[in-house]
C-alpha cells in the first residue's frame, strides 16, 4: 500500500495556471511560485468580493491518538463537490514544522484525499510561517533593546509578556534567561518560547482584512508593563511598520490544488488548543468570493475549533457558517467507549455505543449555534459494518444525519452521498447562525458560558493571578472582546484523561492575556501549554531526502 507521501509524488498536478482558470482568473491575477503553486494579490480579492458563496464548515469530535481525518474529510468533500458540479473552494491552514516533525505529522490531508504539492504544503511552502516567526522576532529585538538602551518607557523587565517564537517543538526553550553575556548583552531576563502557531503574530495575520488593518492590528500588541501597570504596546516601540513590511507579500492567500484538480487556499496555521485554530479571514473570503461553496476546517474537536470559528472569526469576520460537519470516526467512539488503540482492530459495536455520547455532545453543542450539523462517518479498513451501522443508527437517535464516506481510499467518489447530504443542508437554508454569547458580556462570565455550555463543567475556578489579569484587560479595554479558551485537546475537560462526555468536573483557569491586536482575550486552563514537545520518537527520525532529491518518511 503506498504511502501518503507517494501517492502525493505519483501524482501528475495541473499549473496552477489551470486551476486559477477555473476561478475565473487570469494568469495575470496570480503570483505564481513555481508551477504548481501562487499567491493571489488581495486586490485580486477584493474586485471579486461582491460575490459569496456559501460557507461549510468541517469540524470534528474529541481527537484521538488514532487520528480522526478531519483533513482528509475536508478534501474529499470538496472533491465529491466537483464531481457533482458545485464550483468548490477548498480552504485550509498551513502546516506547522513542529507537528510534521514531531508526532502528528503533516496537515495536507490522506491517501487519495489530499492538497498538493504535500512535501512543500507541509514543509517551507511559500515561507508564510518564517515570516510570521521573523516579524514575531524582529519585535522581540526592539523590546530587549528598547530595555537595554534607555528604556524611556520605563519598562518593567519582570513584566514583559511578550514571548519569543520559533516554529518548532522544542520544551527546552519554554523557559530560558536572556541578556547574559556582560555590559552589552542586554538586560537580563526571564524569558521564554511559544510555537509560532501560538503567536499573537499569527492570530493577527489569520484575522486581518489587509496590510493596513494587519499594520493597525501589530501596533496594538501588549508585550510588556510599566511598574505601575500600564501597558507597552507594539507602536510605543514603532514596531508595526517595519513587522508589517515581513509580512506584505505572506498576506496574500497561497493557491494549490487537491489531487483531484480542486482549488484549495492554504493559508495561516493557528492551533486550536492554544489559539483560535482556523486558516485566515482573507483565504476565506477568497473562497467565498470565487466559488460557489467554500469548504474550510477548524481544529481539533468542535469544542474548541468550531467554537472559537463562530465566536471569533465570525464575529470578528462579519461571516457565518451556512452548514457544519462533524468527522466522526468508528474507532474515535470505540477509544472514548474505553478500548485501547492496540485493540481496535476488534469488532466492539457495545463500545461504540459507548462512546458516543462525545459525538452526541458536539452535536448538541453545534446545535446551539443555530447550526444542525451532519456527521461524517471516515471510515478505516478495520471498521466493521455492524460498527458503521450502529454508529449511523445513534446518529438517528439524536436526529443527526450520518453519512459514511470514504475519502482515504477513494478520493471524492467515496464522498458524493456526504456531499448530497451537505448540499441539501444548505439549500434548506435552515440555518440560523448565532454566537454564543454577546459582546457586551463581562469577561469572567463569557468563559464561564464557553466552560458551562460546552464543555459541561459544573463551573470555573480563577486562579488569583488571572482574576487580576482580568481586572487588567477590562481596563485596557477588551471587555467586549471574545475569548479564546486555551484548553487540551484530549478532553471536554482540562484533564486529558477524562474521555467520553465528562460531568461533575471544574475548569481551573490559572492565567488569562490580552491578544490586543487580534481583538480577543485568551484564557489559560490546566496544564495546556504554548510551547509543544518532541515525543520519545520524533517523526524527523524516519524522514530522508534522497539524492536526486526525492523525499522519504514525510507523513
Amino acid at each position: 500500500m503506498l504511502t501518503d507521501i507517494q501517492i502525493a509524488q505519483a501524482a501528475d498536478l495541473r499549473p496552477i495556471t489551470e486551476i486559477a482558470d477555473t476561478l475565473g482568473l487570469e494568469p495575470s491575477d496570480i503570483l505564481p511560485y513555481g508551477q504548481t503553486k501562487a499567491k493571489v494579490p488581495l486586490e485580486v480579492i477584493q474586485e471579486r468580493s461582491d460575490s459569496q458563496g456559501k460557507l461549510v464548515l468541517v469540524t470534528g469530535v474529541t481527537p484521538t491518538p488514532a487520528g480522526e481525518g478531519k483533513s482528509t474529510i475536508s478534501v474529499g468533500l470538496s472533491d465529491a463537490f466537483t464531481l457533482r458540479g458545485r464550483n468548490p473552494v477548498l480552504c485550509l491552514r498551513e502546516p506547522s514544522l513542529g507537528p510534521v516533525f514531531g508526532i502528528k505529522g503533516g496537515a495536507a490531508g490522506g491517501g487519495y484525499s489530499q492538497v498538493v504539492p504535500m512535501d512543500e504544503i507541509n514543509l517551507h511552502f511559500t515561507g508564510d510561517f518564517h515570516a510570521i516567526s521573523s516579524a514575531h522576532s524582529l519585535l522581540a529585538a526592539m523590546m530587549d533593546n528598547h530595555l537595554y538602551r534607555p528604556n524611556k518607557l520605563e519598562i518593567d523587565p519582570r513584566r514583559v509578556s511578550l514571548r519569543r517564537a520559533v516554529d518548532m517543538n522544542d520544551r527546552a526553550l519554554r523557559s530560558v534567561v536572556v541578556g547574559l553575556g556582560g555590559r552589552t548583552g542586554g538586560t537580563p531576563r526571564q524569558d521564554g518560547f511559544q510555537i509560532t502557531a501560538a503567536s499573537e503574530v499569527m492570530a493577527i495575520f489569520c484575522l486581518a482584512d489587509g496590510i493596513p488593518d494587519l499594520e493597525e492590528r501589530l501596533g496594538r500588541m501588549v508585550v510588556a508593563y510599566t511598574s505601575d501597570g500600564t501597558p507597552i504596546r507594539a507602536s510605543d516601540l514603532n514596531a508595526q511598520g517595519a513587522m508589517t513590511l515581513l509580512l506584505k507579500d505572506a498576506i496574500a492567500p497561497n493557491l494549490v490544488q487537491t489531487l483531484a484538480g480542486t482549488p484549495a487556499f492554504i493559508h495561516g496555521g493557528p492551533f486550536a488548543n492554544i489559539a483560535h485554530g482556523c486558516n485566515s479571514l482573507l483565504a476565506t473570503r477568497a473562497g467565498m468570493a470565487l466559488g460557489d461553496v467554500t469548504v474550510t476546517e477548524a481544529g481539533f474537536g468542535a469544542d474548541l475549533g468550531a467554537e472559537k470559528f463562530c465566536n471569533i472569526k465570525c464575529r470578528l469576520g462579519d461571516i457565518a457558517p451556512d452548514a457544519v460537519v462533524i468527522a466522526a470516526t468508528v474507532r474515535a467512539m470505540k477509544m472514548n467507549g474505553g478500548v485501547a488503540r492496540s485493540d481496535l482492530g476488534t469488532e466492539n459495536v457495545q463500545a461504540v455505543e459507548e462512546g458516543f455520547p462525545n459525538l452526541a455532545r458536539h452535536v448538541d453543542n453545534v446545535r446551539k449555534l443555530g447550526l444542525d450539523p451532519v456527521v461524517a462517518i471516515n471510515r478505516f479498513p478495520q471498521d466493521t459494518e455492524a460498527e458503521i451501522q450502529a454508529l449511523v443508527a445513534a446518529c438517528e437517535g439524536i436526529d443527526a444525519v450520518a453519512v459514511p464516506a470514504d475519502p482515504y481510499t477513494q478520493t471524492g467518489t467515496g464522498c458524493l452521498d456526504l456531499a448530497d447530504a451537505v448540499w441539501q443542508a444548505l439549500e434548506d437554508d435552515e440555518a440560523d447562525f448565532r454566537p454564543l454569547y454577546p459582546d457586551e458580556m463581562p469577561l469572567r462570565d463569557k468563559i464561564d458560558t464557553v466552560a458551562r455550555e460546552i464543555y459541561r463543567a459544573d463551573g470555573v475556578d480563577f486562579l488569583l493571578e488571572a482574576r487580576e489579569q482580568l481586572a487588567e484587560c477590562e481596563a485596557m479595554g477588551m471587555g467586549t472582546a471574545p475569548v479564546c479558551m486555551a484548553k487540551t485537546q484530549f478532553s471536554f475537560s482540562d484533564d486529558p484523561k477524562l474521555v467520553g462526555a465528562p460531568t461533575g468536573f471544574r475548569i481551573t483557569v490559572r492565567e488569562v492575556t490580552p491578544s490586543a491586536g487580534a481583538g480577543f482575550v485568551v484564557a489559560k486552563t490546566g496544564d495546556v501549554m504554548t510551547m509543544p514537545g518532541l515525543p520519545l520518537r520524533p517523526a524527523a527520525e524516519e524522514m530522508r531526502v534522497k539524492g536526486d532529491g526525492t523525499i522519504i518518511g514525510l507523513a
